[in-house]
């Protein structure tokens, strides 16, 4: 009896099962992220739908764009449309129009850089006198509504000659005018360490020497943001060339647009949709060519080991 008593006390209880909390919680984790991702993906369903309505539309003919056919693909796939804008409007081609819109975004990505740059290096390393006073009201402009200031700017421009012209669309760009560029570099020149100032001046070199050599090359990532901040809004921009511009030969993309819905005649709404696509394709691909940058650069993280 002794030694049966024994036994049973020394044999492990294999059949009781044990609590493991840990498997609990990865059960928990695993719901969580599969709900989760769930919801992401229905939100990014509604979010590219306008967009795949867009891409579809462009291949519809005029008679199925908001009718009473609410399918989003048609039967009557054709390119018509795409035809029909490639060949332009109003006796201007479409790669008029396209060129047009490249020199603006060019230019006024262009212009930002060097201006947005020169100012912030010397708001961020340069003491002067009102340093203080001048990056505040830089930084009020901000909250300036630019409707406040169209017409007087028109005023000017007309009073100048420069109305029908590129000038009062790209001016501003070299002129610093942008504040959120200029104090997107500032912070993150503010973060590059002083020392590489000190280390460069004990070497003799200026202040142009250090812009130049040292501080553009570290800045690369806020140059690259800025560069695609600038040309995504400059080749959307719809309100400047529709005040300053009157010549069609001289619209870009935007303005062209609007040229193919006329109110008062047909409009053709399948080369309006198919010429939107055709011009979502460049910043599309530049927007994906250096889309890593924006993270860094809106960071302003500073030097990297």
């Amino acid at each position: 009896m002794t030694t049966m008593a024994t036994r049973t006390e020394s044999t492990p209880d294999a059949q009781v099962p044990h609590y493991n909390p840990k498997s609990e919680s990865v059960t928990a984790k695993r719901v969580k992220s599969t709900l989760f991702h769930i919801v992401a993906l229905a939100l990014t369903a509604v979010v590219l739908y306008p967009a795949l309505w867009m891409i579809a539309s462009s291949f519809k003919p005029n008679a199925e764009i908001g009718g009473a056919n609410t399918s989003l693909w048609s039967s009557n796939f054709s390119f018509d449309n795409f035809v029909t804008a490639m060949d332009g409007i109003g006796g201007v081609s479409t790669l008029q129009f396209f060129t047009n819109s490249l020199i603006l975004a060019i230019g006024a990505v262009v212009g930002t850089i060097l201006s947005a740059s020169v100012s912030a290096y010397a708001f961020a390393r340069i003491k002067f006198p009102g340093r203080s006073i001048f990056f505040g009201m830089m930084i009020a402009t901000l909250l300036l509504p630019f409707h406040v200031v169209i017409i007087p700017q028109y005023i000017i421009f007309n009073q100048l000659g420069l109305v029908d012209t590129y000038v009062p669309l790209l001016i501003g760009k070299f002129l610093a005018a942008d504040a959120f560029f200029v104090f997107l570099m500032v912070q993150f020149m503010r973060n590059l360490p002083a020392e590489l100032d000190e280390a460069a001046r004990i070497d003799g070199a200026g202040h142009v020497r250090i812009f130049t050599s040292i501080m553009l090359p570290l800045m690369k990532p806020a140059l690259i943001s800025t560069s695609i901040f600038s040309f995504i809004w400059s080749w959307n921009d719809f309100l400047g060339p529709l005040l300053y511009l009157n010549t069609p030969e001289k619209y870009p993309l935007p303005l062209a647009l609007r040229l193919f819905v006329d109110q008062t005649q047909s409009s053709d709404y399948g080369a309006m949709i198919a010429m939107s696509v055709l011009a979502l394709l460049p910043v599309l691909i530049f927007f994906l060519v250096f889309q890593r940058y924006i993270v860094e650069g809106v960071s302003t993280q500073g030097l990297k080991g």
